[in-house]
């Protein structure tokens, strides 16, 4: 009798185990994304803030850019190949000016942006203002609406 229902009680444990993940995933890859950048040497924030600052602060440089979308990747992601046309249609869109950087998270030049920003998740997509902040982040997939109603609602 015990090993039945034994059985039946794990079951029933790993499944809202499942069920917790999966509702409380953003919180989770939030918890993780900060351990991340605690982790982060002070030599590496420096260096990659001074990255970020140079090439997305837009007030600095003078690119004529309103945002910055920086989509952390991977080359097998499913959701990943999923973004690409709606990433080109906010490169191409007239409602703002948005430089759309595509960052290989398997690439080793990217290893310290991907700690500086805290990237627990593929795809993470950031919105950085003109002055190089963040204003908005999310993990997986984003609707095409969804991410111009965050950027016109950052004007």
């Amino acid at each position: 009798m015990i090993k039945k229902y034994g059985l039946l009680v794990l079951m029933a444990i790993l499944v809202l185990g499942l069920l917790f993940a999966l509702i409380y995933k953003d919180s989770i890859y939030e918890i993780i994304g900060n351990g991340i950048q605690q982790n982060s040497t002070a030599a590496e924030k420096f260096e990659a803030g001074k990255y970020v600052d140079r090439e997305f602060n837009y007030n600095n440089n003078k690119k004529d850019f309103d945002f910055t979308l920086l989509e952390f990747k991977s080359t097998g992601c499913t959701i990943c190949k999923q973004m690409e046309p709606i990433l080109e249609a906010i490169k191409n869109w007239d409602g703002a000016k948005v430089n759309v950087q595509v960052i290989q998270i398997m690439n080793p030049d990217s290893q310290e942006l991907m700690r500086y920003y805290g990237i627990a998740a593929v795809p993470t997509h950031i919105i950085l203002n003109k002055q190089a902040e963040e204003i908005y982040r999310k993990y997986g997939a984003i609707p095409e609406n969804e991410l111009k109603s965050q950027l016109l609602s950052k004007q």
